[in-house]
């Protein structure tokens, strides 16, 4: 196995988002549900250290949540983050 073989990539899956006033949030507890801008249906994004790389649908497997990729995305696509994932920074 060669050294770039070995490099380790952090995978994160997104489902969706959402945006709310903070007041709403700190009045949340145990069982509120935050309503996604995404249907059950529709691909999650699959990112690669923070980068999206592919698109996939959220499957079960025994016990287990899994995600069978869809659509693998080029390296444009990848620069092109959706508004659901981008992250806020200050």
């Amino acid at each position: 196995m060669s050294t770039f073989e070995k490099i380790s990539v952090e995978i994160s899956v997104v489902l969706g988002g959402q945006t709310m006033p903070i007041h709403q949030l700190l009045r949340m507890g145990r069982g509120a549900v935050i309503e996604l801008d995404r249907q059950a249906d529709d691909d999650v994004e699959i990112l690669a250290n923070d980068i999206p790389v592919a698109r996939g649908q959220v499957i079960l497997k025994g016990e287990r949540i899994g995600v069978s990729i869809t659509e693998v995305l080029h390296r444009s696509q990848a620069m092109r983050r959706p508004e659901s994932v981008k992250k806020i920074t200050a």
